[in-house]
């Protein structure tokens, strides 16, 4: 399957370099395949090696996808426990039921926040396991039931290459799963199931998100036996940009300090409402190993692809066919972000130019949210599909303007 283009294929090439004190790009090699099977195999382990780049003694942690080659006997488990739930009451609540297909407790917004049990137990009848058979050999990952006919979220790298897929639901049922659809570009695929009576996860939305609220993970780490792990932690951040392979790039990610490792891949990402609002999808690593970074897609993300893909098996995505540069302006010797200028068009057919974008434009706003980078304006038109018609807030020779501008196509 092609790879995306690392020259940021939605806009293009950025003709401004970062300065050479700037961020270091992480990288890493896309790994083998998700994680292997339940039972390990004797032997070393084989985990891709973890590189660093350093510039003085400054260092960058290399962004590595979950879900890589099995990791082998040498694996020290206790390390890789949940941690403890935050601020769970002293006493033990009566048990809540966590049968896939049962009523899950009832999570009210604005009333008391739930405490982890209650999270985890609104969420795990809706995590699965997700176990690949491929030419590479066995694998596995997580997953997310999507809706009640059948449908399951997990990422692209998980089931890419397979030849067979299974889905283990929380109470240890196994079924065969389709692939429906799978998009590498965001990272995210759907599955089909013959299960309809599973317990869909409770949607949440990115725009409600606030840094430092509690999160709940949930997956399958290590492929570990006997259901789904719960951590918990706070949303990090938010809008992140990691390099995942020489020529794949996910904009747009959430950040969480929730402890997340190999497996959990296509596992889900919750507020503190029990709330979908990320599918994990990579974690942070150097030569000591975890760094208590994990990266998920954004939930609004994953549901409109997710639903491009259910409904046609591909996703049309959006190119809007220019080079970008970034754009500060100067005050007080201080360089605060202005948006992002138009350098060049990437072909003739370039969709800005035939909607009437000029050379040196600064693109200020897409439908009224602040663009003030190339990264952040290719996360937005991650939301939008070719054809799609959108506004952006223009400066044009002093001027600002608003132009409509109809999207082109991406071709892989």
């Amino acid at each position: 399957m092609d790879r995306p283009d690392n020259n940021t294929p939605e806009v293009g090439r950025p003709s401004a370099r970062l300065p050479s004190d700037g961020p270091l790009w992480p990288s890493t090699d896309w790994p083998a395949g998700p994680v292997g099977p339940p039972t390990p195999p004797a032997g070393p382990n084989e985990g891709h090696d973890v590189a660093k780049r350093r510039r003085g003694d400054r260092w960058t942690a290399v962004l590595t996808l979950m879900g890589g080659v099995l990791l082998g006997t040498g694996v020290t488990l206790g390390v890789l426990g949940v941690l403890g739930a935050l601020d769970e009451p002293a006493s033990t609540p009566p048990p809540v039921p966590t049968t896939v297909g049962s009523p899950v407790p009832s999570i009210v917004p604005g009333g008391a926040e739930p405490s982890t049990i209650e999270v985890a137990a609104a969420a795990i009848p809706s995590i699965v396991a997700v176990e690949v058979f491929g030419v590479s050999g066995f694998g596995g990952g997580s997953g997310v039931v999507y809706d009640t006919e059948g449908h399951i979220l997990t990422n692209h790298h998980v089931v890419d290459g397979s030849d067979q897929v299974f889905v283990v639901f929380s109470d240890g049922v196994r079924y065969p799963a389709e692939v429906v659809g799978s998009d590498a570009l965001t990272d995210i695929a759907v599955l089909s199931t013959a299960r309809l009576d599973a317990t869909p996860i409770r949607l949440g939305t990115q725009a409600d998100l606030v840094i430092g609220e509690r999160t709940v993970a949930v997956g399958n780490p290590l492929g570990l036996r006997g259901g789904p792990s719960v951590t918990s932690g706070i949303l990090s951040a938010t809008g992140r940009t990691l390099q995942v392979e020489a020529d794949s790039i996910l904009y747009g990610l959430l950040q969480t300090d929730a402890p997340i490792t190999r497996g959990s891949s296509g596992g889900a990402l919750l507020d503190q409402e029990a709330k979908l609002i990320g599918i994990t999808t990579a974690i942070g690593v150097s030569d000591v190993g975890a760094e208590g970074l994990g990266f998920a897609v954004p939930v609004d993300l994953a549901m409109s692809v997710a639903d491009d893909l259910i409904v046609d098996g591909s996703v049309s995505h959006a190119l809007l066919g220019i080079n970008p540069t970034i754009v500060t302006d100067v005050v007080d010797a201080a360089e605060i972000p202005l948006g992002v200028g138009v350098a060049a068009f990437t072909d003739p057919e370039s969709a800005y130019a035939d909607s009437g974008g000029m050379i040196d434009d600064v693109i200020l706003s897409l439908e009224g949210t602040q663009v003030t980078s190339p990264d952040g304006l290719i996360a937005l038109l991650r939301m939008r599909r070719a054809g799609d018609e959108i506004f952006m807030r223009v400066l044009r020779e002093s001027e600002e303007i608003t132009l409509g501008v109809t999207l082109g196509a991406w071709q892989r």
